[in-house]
């Protein structure tokens, strides 16, 4: 069987087994499988993916063609893919314009770039997703934050400039993703590579790194709930985004005859890849800060988004 049909077969089977196991996971424990994903599995991989980062003055272009998209899409996303929502439903539309723009490569796309590209282009793969998660690691999560202290101040008039710089620093510090950004950046600053850690750190951190994509996929699977209505605009919202990138990579190809069939088939497949995990986690952070904080209000649809990204896996 082909390796890249194999890869996604097997990601479709670990999500097809969470789903099976959802009358046997109580609501309680799919928290806790979030917390350790949130918490453990995700901080490590963003954490390794930081110290591997190896960036070169000549190839600057790759991570900033793929900002660039993120930004486009992000624009996109708000004033033509979610134009059909229903005005009153602003934790929907919000939903949508964390998840629309992002992209997880390394679940979607690599095992078929490995494939039919070789590794000369997984590498320049990898280098343009540094622009990705820099969009989806940092910039989302700023937005994320800005629409819930707006949403806090319309609620609350009463609160002060220095009362939401103090809450949002003190967010921001507390959630791991953020100290392990923090702490991957000041020695990434200083020289120091994952392979400059010692042995036994780099492999606790790899085996921690290795929970990632069947504990993401499982929780796909267990915590998707797709009403029949939500399907037909989660559908609708996944082709007009693949429409929309198709474009996207039409127009630069055609600007740029002289490129080889390599990096063209690079320019098409990469920005077809599934909604990233990342800005799910940046959505229930503030969620479960509203929840602690008993406001009447969500700023996002975290049930939505977990169908959303149910979705977008097997479609990309």
């Amino acid at each position: 069987m082909n390796f890249a049909l194999q890869k996604t077969l097997e990601l479709l089977i670990i999500i097809a087994i969470g789903f099976f196991l959802q009358k046997k996971i109580a609501k309680q424990d799919l928290k806790g499988i979030k917390e350790i994903i949130l918490c453990v599995a995700l901080p490590a991989t963003i954490f390794v993916a930081l110290l591997k980062i190896e960036l070169k003055g000549s190839l600057l272009i790759f991570p900033l063609l793929a900002l660039a998209f993120n930004f486009i899409m992000l624009f996109a996303s708000k004033y033509l893919l979610t134009a059909t929502l229903p005005i009153g439903e602003t934790a929907k539309k919000r939903t949508l314009l964390m998840l629309l723009p992002s992209l997880a490569p390394g679940l979607s796309c690599f095992p078929f770039i490995v494939v039919y590209l070789g590794d000369d282009s997984l590498a320049l793969a990898a280098l343009s997703d540094v622009g990705n998660k820099i969009f989806v690691l940092i910039l989302l999560y700023i937005l994320a934050m800005r629409w819930h202290r707006l949403a806090t101040a319309n609620a609350n008039q009463k609160i002060t400039t220095k009362s939401k710089l103090k809450g949002l620093l003190l967010s921001l510090l507390n959630e791991p993703i953020n100290m392990v950004i923090v702490i991957g950046l000041v020695l990434l600053g200083f020289g120091i590579s994952i392979t400059s850690l010692p042995k036994f750190l780099q492999n606790t951190v790899l085996s921690l790194t290795s929970l990632m994509t069947p504990l993401v996929l499982l929780f796909i699977g267990m915590a998707v709930r797709i009403k029949s209505g939500e399907f037909g605009v989660i559908l609708s919202m996944l082709v007009r985004r693949a429409g929309l990138t198709f474009c996207l990579s039409a127009i630069f190809v055609y600007a740029f005859p002289s490129l080889t069939p390599a990096l063209i088939l690079l320019l098409i497949v990469f920005p077809q890849s599934s909604c990233s995990f990342w800005p799910f986690a940046h959505m229930n952070a503030i969620n479960s800060m509203e929840e602690n904080s008993n406001y009447q209000h969500t700023t996002f649809d975290t049930n939505f988004a977990v169908n959303i990204l149910a979705c977008s896996l097997p479609f990309s």
